[in-house]
């Protein structure tokens, strides 16, 4: 059975991720810090710390590989099929943009824009989740977390 204290700390601890949105890193920062501070004064705490700062480094790696991913797809569908000349007065002429690559260009970034506010809506739904589950006491892991932290 948990204390009170050790509940509200964990919670606290959970919710802290969503400072992301008021202090850059925020998410990183505030629960490895309040983790740091209280991991020594309850195994609760130290399992939920361990769990919102893997959870947190899951969702950088993630978000990572998706730009890494759909940048070079970016990059490549906008000069593929383009030359450029140059002109004798030194001007450069772009040949061969149409249409059909700027809806691809267009096409390509709205999928990457819902990727990443369908992770960002999950994540925010995660930690509410897991404060929750941590005010009650409950253990929670979130789903596809890699253990960065054991």
């Amino acid at each position: 059975m948990e204390t009170i204290a050790n509940k509200n700390t964990a919670t606290l601890l959970q919710l802290s991720a969503l400072t992301q949105y008021f202090f850059p890193l925020g998410n990183f920062i505030f629960p490895a810090l309040i983790w740091s501070l209280k991991k020594n004064d309850s195994e609760f705490i130290d399992y939920n710390g361990k769990q919102a700062i893997n959870f947190q480094l899951s969702l950088f790696l993630y978000s990572f590989l998706l730009i890494v991913i759909a940048a070079p797809i970016f990059i490549y569908t906008l000069f593929s099929g383009m030359s450029v000349n140059v002109s004798t007065n030194e001007d450069w002429i772009v040949e061969h943009l149409s249409m059909g690559k700027i809806t691809g260009l267009v096409l390509i970034a709205i999928i990457a824009c819902c990727l990443v506010i369908g992770l960002k809506i999950a994540e925010l739904f995660l930690i509410l989740y897991a404060s929750v589950k941590s005010n009650n006491g409950e253990r929670y892991d979130f789903p596809l977390t890699i253990k960065f932290i054991k």
